[in-house]
């Protein structure tokens, strides 16, 4: 076997084992993206006070959600890599808000053909590195090729900072391999 094919062999093998990791662990959803029912089958989006930040936008389980800049209208440009570094909220019905505008609340369809949640127009995201109710620490984040912005009721971006050590990780900007990140 040529040292090329061994090689490939073993990235193949190592980009196995990252999906089967991504897939295990203590939660009992077997998705990357945030999906919480309400009554009638959709996510609710609430209100809360987070640290630093003031009163922005949740999810059922209180995880602070994110607007992508780099969003087009309610078109997501998040996938890959970037949805399991920023999972999209998704719904599996009409979303409701407590707290939250419920006229701002909307869905929009994914290229997967699941349905995420928009606010204000804007696709809804939690970030992987958020694992508490009132941690913000993707906010201000540029991974991915834009800026990720936690909301507050009325579909503004809040202002604040991540803390250091949880900042979200940057994208490759190399174009090495072809996968398309």
């Amino acid at each position: 076997m040529s040292l090329s094919r061994v090689t490939t062999a073993l990235f193949s093998l190592a980009a196995l084992a990252l999906v089967v990791a991504g897939c295990g662990g203590g939660s009992s959803s077997t998705s990357t993206s945030s999906e919480t029912s309400a009554s009638g089958g959709g996510m609710t989006v609430n209100a809360a006070e987070v640290s630093g930040l003031g009163t922005v936008l949740v999810d059922a389980e209180g995880l602070t959600v994110y607007e992508f800049a780099k969003d087009s209208g309610t078109t997501s440009s998040c996938y890959g890599a970037c949805a399991q570094s920023w999972p999209p909220v998704i719904a599996k019905g009409q979303p409701s808000g407590e707290g939250a505008m419920a006229s701002q609340l909307g869905t929009t369809k994914r290229k997967d053909g699941s349905v995420q949640v928009t606010y204000a127009g804007h696709p809804l995201y939690t970030f992987a590195g958020d694992t508490e109710p009132g941690e913000a620490t993707g906010n201000g984040s540029t991974a991915f090729g834009g800026e990720w912005s936690a909301m507050d009721e009325s579909g503004e971006t809040v202002s604040g900072s991540a803390s250091e050590s949880e900042a979200a990780p940057e994208e490759s900007e190399s174009s090495g391999g072809g996968y398309g990140y």
